[in-house]
């Protein structure tokens, strides 16, 4: 650690005691933080030329009913020189003009031209950075017009210099991370607004409102709000403020993931700005429509890994990886983003906006590892920090450009710039928000400072500053913060050997994440991209520290496996089902799923003593599996000495040798690899045991491959040859419990002859309806949808009509890691599984029967999405049915149709499980040509009773 870097931080005071974020989430979650700042900014602009210097409000009655006089006609003429001094950008005499106008109107008596002259003083020592000092003024104008509120009966304007006054304090509250209070105040203005039959109030206060729910995490609730104004102002003449409204409902979109909807709403904002001629509104709608083509990229790139350790610490970048590839769709993505960004950066008439649109194109162009551009790019933002007065949106401008510098470094080990260089950054900004008193700024900065130094090697200093970060952020409530910081510590206390404190500080972490589950949403804009950055990497570390034995050694074998702590492994469990959970409700965008009212082991234990469960864990370098037996207390740990990436490789060749019939020799020996993996270890306990069904709770790229698959080269059997399987995606989330009755009531529906649906052609299914017609035999009481039959609004009466114990769909359809490209394919329309999943569960709303099974016939995992198989899980939890039967890709319909109809008859059978008759019909198939890609797509989740 060079002395220069130490005397940055002497600067930043490294006697107080320090706390961090992630480099890679923060130059995404800064930038979405500074979108959110900026809407704040547009809005509080609206206010400012609106009404606060508007000379029709400051000649209002007076609430003093004062005589007018000299001093009072001073003051509004002072306030008048004053709006011009804004508007040419000479804040500081602004306010001393402001401070004259004050003085007069008090001379006066003039009660309500003190307190708008206070509010216009407010706005204008906020733009000099003074955000206490401009809080300080917005709190004397409520005080003065709250005091005289009951007085007398207030007019139209006393009630207007109300409302705006609260505006002016929302702003402010969000610009000082007290978003609570801010929502407070704009939802009073709101209904101030509404009295008065104000409607551009209440809309323009309504934004800002949206954007403090967003800022708390509400973005379901963000939406439905702005869209209620949407609907309100539909007929109404165009405007800036419809501009803007369009742009927050586009901004939110996005951030739940409607990527095609936010396109379509922004696309409005954007054609009615060039309408309306609005350079700078058009500026930040296509700043917006950049953002929606960045987060398509990320999450077509993210679609290439399974594997997330990439992200070591909250600050470490994930573009370190240059050798990363980035898939053609990514590349397209990310250069369209690029032209918007340009264009907004042109724009744009305000300093923020351009630097704004620039820090986002960096970002991007690092991504796309253009190092020559974003050299030049991040060369020409660097001197228009000094532009942007001292603010929170400064602030974070000023981390999010360091930040990027950082992942410059990181990735390309540049000399230039120097660490000394981006360390005084962040210095500067721990400074400024200093000096406006922002301590989730601080927070954020110290930590910040903190993985820096934590990157030149300096653990000594990296911790007293990450220290001091999480206690601010900790004394703050600010768990967003809290979280990265906890995370950060725990790294750095591994480094240095001290293991117990390791674990204690990712516990924290762990605890903190669990407590903002709802609010997870918040956390991560970029959709899984940010999850897989910012929240998974925490879970995989802590469970890593968890299973480390007591003294490790190098190279343990399988069959000589170390004991583990009890206590470490039910916790190593929990929180791999917390990361099963977290992560389904990440690909959702919402906190919607709800765990089962029981105890984890009550599945095994009580309800069904033949199963066995399975959670095997990638970690960095090895594989560990936990096994839970029935009726026995303690868990099982198994290490495989195998390093994550030759995992990797291995199951995704699997993968691709599986859709080749021809290549089943090297489809056993490579399916036999991980057989040595994840099921040699185990085989002596498994058979000292009465298991019969083996229930796997899988991570990463082990989805992707059915375990049936999986060959004991010793014995030369499949795994299905040996056990009844099926998949769960954690126990907390199914309630397995067995057929009470084979009598069962079927729904079936299918589209046999070819389609062509929203610019994709869907090859026919010739033997679909000879599947269709084996379980009508199988189940006499069916209701058939078939072709021009099977639609949306026909599922959906029928859903309605009756309580169906099984749903059946043979067509195509899709499993995606993202949700809105996993789909069903209806004879009209791709059914995307939030719409399927409402549909399904219309028939469950008053009805205590759930679906009994869901089969989802001719369906494939998204090609090249090496985690498709959120979509198929995303489907199991969210339809309301208790099991789901799927397939892995799309098989060979003659034979689907074959193994259907065995299933269905073994069904009925009282003694099978699902999990039983499955296995038969696999068996079945099996016996008559071995070929895994006939027999082994087909996968069970959730109850295999």
């Amino acid at each position: 650690m060079s002395n220069h870097l130490f005397g940055i931080l002497l600067f930043v005071q490294p006697s107080q005691k320090f706390f961090a974020v992630s480099f890679h989430r923060r130059r995404y979650d800064a930038s979405r933080w500074l979108r959110s700042i900026l809407l704040a900014l547009v809005t509080a602009l609206l206010v400012i030329f609106e009404f606060n210097l508007n000379p029709a409000i400051q000649i209002a009655v007076p609430l003093t009913q004062a005589k007018s006089n000299s001093n009072q006609l001073n003051a509004q003429s002072l306030v008048a020189q004053g709006q011009k001094l804004y508007e040419a950008g000479d804040y500081t005499q602004a306010v001393e003009i402001l401070q004259q106008a004050i003085e007069a109107f008090q001379a006066s008596g003039d009660q309500l031209g003190q307190a708008m002259a206070l509010g216009n003083l407010a706005l204008v020592v906020k733009q000099l950075g003074q955000i206490q000092a401009s809080y300080k003024y917005i709190t004397k104008s409520l005080e003065i017009l709250q005091a005289n509120r009951n007085v007398e009966t207030q007019n139209f304007a006393s009630l207007q210099v109300l409302a705006q006054t609260l505006e002016i304090q929302g702003s402010l509250l969000l610009e000082l991370g007290r978003t609570q209070q801010a929502l407070d105040s704009w939802k009073q203005a709101v209904r101030i607004y509404t009295q008065l039959g104000d409607e551009v109030g209440r809309i323009r206060s309504s934004i800002n409102l949206a954007q403090a729910e967003q800022t708390l995490g509400l973005y379901r609730q963000a939406q439905r709000n702005l869209e209620q104004l949407v609907d309100s102002v539909d007929k109404q003449p165009d405007s800036v403020i419809k501009i803007t409204l369009l742009r927050s409902l586009g901004d939110v979109l996005q951030l739940v993931g409607e990527l095609d909807k936010s396109t379509k709403v922004l696309q409005k904002s954007r054609d009615l700005a060039q309408k309306l001629r609005s350079p700078d509104q058009l500026a930040a709608t296509l700043l917006s429509i950049g953002n929606i083509y960045r987060a398509s990229g990320n999450r077509a790139s993210e679609q290439l890994n399974t594997f997330s350790e990439a992200r070591l610490t909250p600050l470490h970048c994930r573009t370190s990886n240059a050798q990363q590839p980035i898939s053609q769709e990514a590349s397209q993505a990310y250069q369209q983003a690029v032209q918007y960004y340009q264009q907004a950066a042109t724009l744009s008439k305000s300093p923020v906006g351009q630097i704004q649109a620039k820090l986002n194109q960096l970002s991007v162009l690092l991504e796309m590892h253009n190092w020559s551009q974003a050299r030049l790019l991040s060369a020409d933002i660097q001197p228009r920090l000094s532009q942007i007065p001292v603010s929170q949106t400064a602030i974070f401008t000023r981390i999010n450009l360091a930040q990027s510098l950082v992942c410059f470094k990181q990735t390309t080990n540049a000399d230039i710039p120097e660490w000394r260089e981006i360390a005084q950054d962040f210095a500067t900004a721990i400074k400024q928000a200093r000096s406006i008193g922002d301590q989730r700024s601080e927070a954020y900065a110290l930590g910040a400072l903190g993985a820096l130094y934590l990157e030149t090697k300096d653990l000594d200093n990296a911790q007293k500053l990450t220290e001091e970060a999480f206690k601010i952020a900790q004394t703050m409530q600010l768990g967003d913060i809290a979280y990265l910081w906890q995370w950060q510590l725990g790294y750095i206390l591994r480094i240095k050997g001290d293991i117990p404190g390791a674990i204690a500080f990712y516990n924290q972490a762990y605890d903190t994440l669990q407590s903002l589950r709802n609010d997870l949403v918040a956390l991560n804009p970029d959709i899984q991209f940010s999850f897989r950055d910012n929240v998974e990497p925490v879970y995989r570390q802590y469970v890593d520290l968890l299973l480390l034995p007591e003294n490790r050694a190098s190279g343990i074998v399988n069959n000589k496996q170390p004991k583990t702590n009890q206590k470490k492994l039910q916790q190593a469990r929990k929180v791999i089902e917390a990361l099963q959970f977290t992560e389904l409700e990440n690909f959702f965008r919402e906190a919607c799923l709800q765990p089962v009212p029981k105890q984890i082991d009550e599945v095994v234990d009580k309800t069904d003593t033949t199963a066995a469960v399975i959670y095997p864990i990638i970690l960095k370098d090895r594989l560990e599996i936990i096994l839970k037996l029935p009726t026995e207390s303690e868990l099982y740990h198994y290490t495989t000495n195998q390093q994550a990436n030759e995992i990797e490789k291995n199951l995704d060749k699997l993968q691709q040798l599986l859709t080749q019939p021809d290549r089943i020799n090297d489809v056993k020996k490579l399916s036999g690899t991980v057989y040595n993996w994840l099921i040699q270890p185990l085989e002596n306990k498994l058979a000292n045991t009465n298991v019969k069904i083996l229930v796997f709770v899988l991570d990463g790229s082990l989805r992707n491959i059915p375990m049936a698959v999986l060959y004991d080269q010793q014995d030369q059997k499949f795994l299905i040859q040996k056990y009844a399987i099926a998949l769960a995606p954690g126990l907390q989330l199914i309630d397995p419990k067995p057929l009470q009755k084979r009598t069962f009531n079927a729904l079936i529906a299918g589209v046999s002859k070819e389609r062509e649906i929203e610019n994709r052609t869907f090859s026919p299914l010739t033997y679909v309806e000879y599947e269709l017609r084996a379980i009508q035999s199988a189940i006499p009481k069916t209701e058939e949808l078939l072709n021009q039959n099977f639609t949306r609004k026909n599922v959906q009466n029928q859903m309605q009509a009756a309580p169906y114990t099984v749903v059946h769909i043979a067509t195509h359809g899709e499993f995606s890691s993202n949700a809105e490209k996993t789909f069903i394919l209806t004879w009209n329309q791709l059914l995307k599984v939030k719409d399927f999943d409402k549909i399904l569960r219309l028939g469950n709303s008053s009805k205590s029967r759930a679906i009994e099974l869901l089969v989802l016939s001719a369906c494939q995992t998204a090609l090249g999405d090496k985690r498709a198989t959120l979509g198929l899980a995303g489907i199991a939890v969210r339809a309301g049915a208790r099991s789901t039967l799927a397939t892995l890709w799309s098989v060979d319909d003659e034979s689907t149709a074959v193994l259907m109809s065995k299933f269905y008859d073994e069904l009925e059978n009282p003694t099978l499980t699902k999990a039983d008759a499955l296995r038969r019909a696999q068996i079945s198939l099996l016996e008559s040509d071995e070929i895994p890609y006939l027999w082994a797509p087909y996968v069970l989740v959730g109850n295999w009773l």
